[in-house]
């Protein structure tokens, strides 16, 4: 069998909208479905020739329900001979969604593939097991929760574990997540964003409405004496607040992925190949440390390091995650999240995965840079890190 290469050879993303906010109205299903259609036109290609679509999304009830990946397919208006999946690996979904085509196509079971997500937290609110202070959820049975005597815990109250194992400051937490919306701000000033959006308007009734063109949660000023006023979410003397966490967000994502001389034989141009992709898995308890597993495991695995990587984007469902990741490895400020993350930008749960995996890949052609690293933390602690290099 001759050697394979998947590569990236076309990208598309919605704005991230605000929980409530511009993307509201907007069922999930029609919120993919118009990004498929963008990314099949951009691209060029005839949408019979795809294999597969690959959906991540995390909260698969109600309008997320029923395999979701195929209902955006139809309402895409693609041929009905495309198929698609809907996978679960939470917030890292539409980056496993990435990996699972990119081995597809290594593995010579595909040609061309599509790799998405979506998340509308809109329509499909977060389960009450999420929030603060709730209860678990029925998912963790008796016998999971007698094995960890009753530690396992929703994500915010972890990051308050990983605050203090990491040593990381409110004020550190807060300096961040204000860089966060400030690099997110220039970003979109400079017009860093405006390749890779899908045109989207507010109300899906009235295609003819006012274009949203830009992500919804980027706030232009940050008041640092509010930041700093903000009550901590998780517990009266914890660090994590509503202003250094992700924000709930509306959107969708997607990449179509192809083997390299398939690509080059049908005129698609390769931008980026894939150099590693790993998942981890460590301390469900404190759950985001994984993210420093899969790292490792995917410099052992392409043979490169800290000092390889021209850019890294970690994301940002809490600010002490990067922070976290930046202690670790030793990571220049100029080099990490340099547009901004998930606190300015939002986190729709299921598409920030392969959102994150874009605006990284249009980061590296616009600096004419060669190699990023991507890593999401998940919930229960696994973790996902990709390396690209630019073609």
């Amino acid at each position: 069998m001759s050697v394979r290469e998947a590569v990236i050879v076309g990208a598309v993303r919605t704005p991230v909208g605000r929980r409530g906010g511009a993307l509201s109205k907007w069922h999930p299903v029609d919120l993919l479905g118009q990004t498929l259609r963008e990314l099949v036109a951009r691209a060029g290609v005839d949408p019979a020739t795809i294999e597969d679509v690959i959906t991540g999304c995390v909260i698969q009830h109600d309008l997320q329900s029923a395999n979701l990946g195929r209902h955006a397919v139809l309402a895409a208006g693609l041929p009905e001979s495309v198929p698609a999946v809907t996978i679960d690996r939470q917030c890292g979904s539409g980056q496993q969604a990435v990996s699972f085509a990119a081995q597809a196509v290594a593995a010579g079971s595909h040609d061309l593939v599509i790799a998405c997500g979506v998340e509308s937290m809109s329509q499909v609110p977060m389960p009450a097991a999420f929030l603060p202070g709730a209860p678990l959820g029925p998912q963790y049975s008796p016998r999971e929760l007698e094995r960890y005597d009753g530690g396992l815990m929703a994500q915010g109250p972890s990051s308050e574990l990983m605050n203090k194992k990491f040593d990381l400051s409110r004020e550190a937490l807060d300096a961040f997540s204000t860089r966060s919306h400030q690099r997110a701000h220039a970003a979109t000033q400079a017009g860093k964003f405006r390749d890779q959006l899908v045109p989207i308007t507010a109300d899906p009734a009235d295609p003819n409405g006012p274009v949203i063109d830009a992500d919804e949660g980027i706030r232009e000023h940050i008041d640092p004496a509010k930041m700093a006023s903000l009550k901590a979410v998780f517990g009266a003397d914890g660090r994590s607040t509503a202003g250094n966490s992700s924000q709930i967000s509306d959107g969708a994502a997607a990449l179509l992925i192809a083997d390299r001389e398939y690509a080059e034989r049908n005129g698609l141009i390769p931008r980026a190949r894939f150099r590693a992709l790993s998942v981890a898995a460590a301390d469900p308890v404190i759950q985001f440390t994984a993210i420093l597993d899969a790292t490792r495991k995917a410099f052992e695995r392409s043979g490169l390091g800290v000092d390889d990587i021209d850019r890294f984007e970690v994301n940002e469902a809490f600010a002490g995650v990067p922070l976290m990741f930046q202690q670790e490895f030793g990571v220049p400020d100029d080099k990490l999240n340099v547009n901004g993350g998930s606190v300015a930008i939002g986190h729709p749960l299921g598409s920030t995965g392969a959102r994150m995996l874009i605006d990284l890949l249009c980061e590296l052609e616009r600096s004419n840079t060669s190699l990023g690293l991507q890593t999401i933390c998940e919930a229960t602690g696994t973790a996902n890190t990709t390396i690209i290099e630019r073609v």
